[in-house]
Order: structure tokens, then sequence, then C-alpha cells
């Protein structure tokens, strides 16, 4: 993997910043493609908690409208995305809720030149047909980068890349990109001119992550970080931390941390060796570590916490 600069000064970052790279488009739409063409970490949110919460932090139940939702994700500017995992388990709930919060985004100002929208799909094993037909409505619905699940096979990668690709261009996307041009601000022709795989299509606008979060996924994570086309690939570091719990006699739980973290370095390690960049969940007591081991997209939980490590994230990358 191509080194990130990670405590550069504010001045490299931002010479970096205003300097057009070799194959950047002039009118480039999602920002994130231009981040990973300057080889420069980012910093993203979870979107904001659908429920509000009580002074303690337990939630009270009372459940936000999208334009609270929109209204908080703006008042934090320094989030390079916004993330939403609501559709990785049930579609059809997450997918409507999706739907009215970009329409809040839209109609608050947000657009996918400010407010790239990452978002989790299903496991595409079980139903690789299924599934491939909602990242098509997923995209329709606004977002620029798919998150593929659970991946145990470059099978599955190649599958999911291909829905994320218009028949044109060699892929099997469904939909005819419904919604998502005005979340692009752009004309339905101009959004299926753009809205196609990058780096597969240097001049493309959709960014695919992957991540390995199993056993088998990790038997096979360098065939999965082989396959041409992933933008970020990460290790399910949440799910993995169960992946290497047990239950011992007494019933107690015994969490393998060293097995754990071995499984983190084998998917960096795969990272590296096929140039992809390598993404972490990380929070402000690990972001700076992190970093310094080769991670160079980094997606937090929404609240103080999170904004504590997208700024000092932000703050080593000299960004």
């Amino acid at each position: 993997m191509r080194p990130f600069p990670l405590l550069a000064s504010a001045l490299l970052a931002s010479v970096c910043l205003a300097a057009p790279s070799a194959g950047q488009s002039r009118d480039q739409i999602n920002p994130l493609v231009r981040l990973h063409q300057r080889h420069l970490p980012m910093f993203g949110l979870y979107a904001p908690r659908a429920v509000s919460r009580g002074p303690a932090g337990a939630s009270d139940g009372t459940p936000k409208t999208p334009a609270e939702l929109a209204s908080e994700t703006l008042a934090y500017p320094n989030s390079d995305f916004v993330f939403d995992g609501s559709m990785e388990d049930d579609l059809e709930p997450g997918l409507t809720a999706f739907r009215s919060y970009v329409t809040a985004l839209r109609e608050a100002g947000a657009s996918t030149r400010t407010h790239p929208l990452a978002v989790k799909t299903q496991l595409i094993a079980p139903d690789p047909e299924g599934v491939a037909r909602n990242i098509g409505r997923e995209l329709d619905a606004g977002a620029s980068v798919i998150m593929f699940v659970g991946v145990e096979s470059a099978d599955e990668v190649r599958r999911g890349l291909a829905a994320m690709r218009w028949p044109e261009r060699g892929g099997t996307r469904s939909g005819d990109g419904g919604d998502a041009p005005a979340y692009w601000g752009l004309s339905p022709s101009e959004y299926r001119h753009r809205a196609d795989l990058w780096p597969l299509d240097p001049e493309g606008e959709l960014v695919n992550w992957t991540i390995v979060e199993s056993r088998e996924g990790l038997a096979h994570v360098r065939e999965i970080a082989a396959v041409p086309g992933i933008g970020v690939l990460w290790p399910g570091a949440g799910t993995l931390r169960s992946v290497f719990s047990s239950t011992g006699s007494d019933g107690e739980r015994i969490f393998d941390e060293e097995g754990w973290e071995a499984a983190i370095q084998q998917v960096l390690a795969a990272c590296k060796e096929f140039d992809v960049p390598c993404g972490y969940p990380a929070n402000a007591n690990d972001i700076e570590m992190r970093m310094k081991q080769g991670f160079s997209v980094f997606v937090m939980g929404w609240g103080e916490g999170g904004f504590e490590t997208v700024e000092k994230g932000r703050r080593l990358a000299g960004r």
C-alpha cells in the first residue's frame, strides 16, 4: 500500500489539497475519490442517532425527524463522509429511512460534493442476485460508497462490484439512477456517465468498501484483496472480537486479544501487499497507533467521542 502522510505539516497538506493530480477529473463530484488520489487519510462518522438521548446518555425513545437528523449532520463540518449501517440486516425499513434522510440532507443544502454517503449492504453469498438488485437500490437512493459485509471469497467481491456498474460498463446494476442525480446535483444522463466504479474507471465516482470479519474470510483475505476495484479493505474489528471470543467452563467469556489483533494485522498485510487502502473503526485512544500502522480510512460513532477522534486524526494527518 502506498504510504500515507500521517504526521505531515499543515502546509504540505494544503499544497496537496490545492494541486490537481494526474488522472483527476477537474470537476470531481465525490470528494473521497480526490482524497484517495492524493493518498490522504480520511475520517468519517456514522449518521446521527435516529432517537434522542437523555442527560445520562440513554435513549428516551423519541424518534428524530429526517430534518432534525439532517440539521445535526450539517452542524458538524469536518466529517469526510456520512456512514449508514442500517441496511445490513433488513433492507426495507433501513432504505425507507435512508431515502427520507437523503431528501432532508438535500433540502438542507447538502450533496455528494459536501456529504458523500457510505452504506452497508447485505451478505452477498446467500443471495447474490437479490443483493445485486439491492445494491442498485441503495445507489439509486444517493449512496456513493457501498460496503460489502462478511465477505469470504473473491467471487463475492466480483459479483458485488459488477452490481455497482451499469450494463454498458460491463456490470449488472439495476435501476435507472432513481433519486441519486438530485443528491449528486446532476442530470440523469450526467449521473449515469459519472456513476462508475473507481479505480476501475479512473474517472469513476463510486467507491467500494469490502469488510472481512470471519475466519473463512481471513483464510481468503489475499485472494479478496487482489480483486481489482476494491476501494478500501476493512477488518471487521467489532465482529472479529466475537469471533476471537469463547465461553470458558465457568460460563465467562474469554477474549483472545492476541488472536484478534493478529487477524487485524492479517487484513492490513493484505492491503499493503495489493496496494489497497485499509480502513478501521477507530477511537481517540487508538487512531494514532492505527495510522502509524498504515490504516488510512476511519469511521467513528456520532457524538463527542467521534468528533474528538476526527479532529485528532485530521491533526495527525496535517489536514
